[in-house]
């Protein structure tokens, strides 16, 4: 259970570090496959991901465009000489005994994200081989080993220490995965292990210097990074107003029990021993490899967010949906449908199409529903064949893939306005409830809602609402 954080002058600095499998074919620097997801433990290896003697690895180029891509995304200089290096340490999910990553000449560096409006330096984003996943079952004597991952095309994303607030470090990892999935840099599905964070958070007391750092590793969730630092923020914050210290260690974060928890002291740089990778090459990034790369680049979700509200898509709704890449396609597809409405169509998706999709614990990628569909239906609402009524009742069938426009002819639910039906069914209500008729000509005009709703249900639904409105009106003189 979270600690609540006393009132004081205190104050918290963030900055995280993001970690994102590239969407590449191979591994980062071998030809093994990275389709690995629910495959069986240590199928996907190869002799580079084994740490063999006597193999060289070679550089994903499709994993330095995406990199480069990313950096161009995220304000930041990608020009000039990159360079791999190896960080030694000695880990059991590590076959080789070092990592290949870039140390002093990243392929990214100085860039920023922009926030509700505030500025998040970004210091560097580097290439990277990830290492594999261990496994500790519960009670047991040891630890399971799996390689899959070893060597995965990674880039780490580092920010400087510009973020104050916990829920202010979910809504920045919320754009960087927009943005990774926008690009299709990654997937940065955290359920996955496609997107992970590590966060450093320290508390000071205004006004004086940043207090000593605390790293969090391996949190696979936003709210797993949310929970965290709520956490350690409020347990450094009563460590110091008790007087006491903070050391700098690197600590778990135990989801079950909601607390942080140490692993290890922290580690220094030179504790990696880094050196240049005599295997590799340094590469220089041309102005004409960075032309060709931003040539290819798509939308971002800032650029979408502005054509949306060019479109006359509320800024509420233009939030939502440029930073949900699925959700931003389907509705992109569904407007260019005739008759089809931007925010009327905006509003179906976040409103009873999110409420289906939740009661039946569906994405959008996984319902039947199709743009086609739902802008179909939306037009046919517009045209005023479907009352609103009739259209949530069709919902159902039309997000398991039915066409809205053929339930319409089969059930016969087109709105009816022939004028000598509806008042035929208004002359009835006016019999079975001569008070309300009564109220209605001493003055009492609200009195009027009261036929309404019989006159609409003699109808079945399927009269327009705008029509009975005004032939009541008119029967009875208002």
């Amino acid at each position: 259970m979270s600690l609540p954080t006393p009132a004081t002058d205190l104050v918290a600095v963030i900055g995280l570090e993001v970690h994102l499998h590239l969407d590449t074919r191979s591994k980062m620097f071998s030809a093994c496959g990275t389709d690995y997801f629910g495959a069986g433990p240590n199928t996907y290896t190869d002799p580079l991901t084994l740490g063999l003697p006597g193999t060289l690895p070679t550089i994903n180029a499709r994993a330095v465009d995406l990199a480069i891509m990313f950096g161009l995304a995220l304000n930041c200089d990608v020009s000039g000489l990159t360079q791999f290096h190896r960080k030694n340490y000695y880990y059991p999910d590590n076959p080789k005994n070092y990592q290949i990553s870039q140390y002093d000449r990243p392929i990214a560096r100085g860039g920023f994200l922009e926030v509700d409006g505030e500025r998040i330096g970004i210091t560097r984003a580097h290439l990277e081989d990830d290492a594999g996943k261990l496994m500790h079952p519960l009670y047991a004597p040891y630890s399971l080993l799996d390689l899959n991952r070893a060597g995965m095309p990674l880039i780490e994303m580092v920010t400087e220490p510009d973020i104050r607030t916990p829920e202010q470090a979910r809504r920045f990892l919320g754009l960087v995965r927009a943005v990774a999935q926008s690009l299709g840099v990654s997937q940065a599905n955290p359920e996955e292990g496609q997107m992970r964070c590590d966060v450093n958070v320290s508390v000071h007391r205004s006004g004086t210097p940043y207090g000593t750092k605390v790293e969090i590793k391996n949190l696979n969730s936003f709210r797993s990074v949310q929970r965290s630092l709520e956490y350690e923020i409020a347990r450094q914050t009563r460590t110091l107003l008790a007087g006491g210290s903070i050391s700098q260690d690197t600590m778990g974060w135990d989801d079950g029990g909601q607390k942080t928890f140490v692993m290890r002291t922290k580690e220094g740089e030179a504790d990696y021993r880094y050196f240049p990778d005599p295997d590799l090459p340094p590469l220089d990034i041309t102005p004409e490899w960075v032309g060709r790369v931003r040539a290819t680049m798509p939308e971002l979700p800032h650029q979408k967010h502005a054509r949306y509200s060019a479109a006359g898509l509320r800024r509420a709704d233009a939030d939502t949906i440029s930073s949900d890449v699925p959700l931003s396609r389907f509705l992109d597809a569904a407007v260019q449908e005739p008759g089809a409405d931007i925010q009327k169509l905006a509003n179906w998706l976040l409103t009873d199409v999110a409420g289906w999709l939740s009661a039946h614990e569906l994405t959008l990628e996984q319902s039947k529903l199709t743009p086609l569909h739902l802008g179909n239906l939306v037009a046919l609402l517009n045209a005023g064949t479907l009352s609103g009524k009739m259209a949530k009742e069709l919902l159902p069938d039309v997000m398991q893939g039915a066409n809205p426009a053929e339930l319409v002819q089969q059930r016969r639910l087109a709105v009816v306005s022939d004028s000598a039906a509806i008042e035929a069914a208004i002359e009835a209500a006016m019999q079975a409830d001569p008070d309300t008729v009564a109220k209605v000509r001493a003055g009492n005009a609200k009195a009027v809602n009261a036929l309404f709703g019989p006159v609409m249900k003699a109808m079945g639904g399927q009269a327009k609402p705008d029509v009975v409105r005004a032939l009541l009106n008119q029967k009875l003189g208002l």
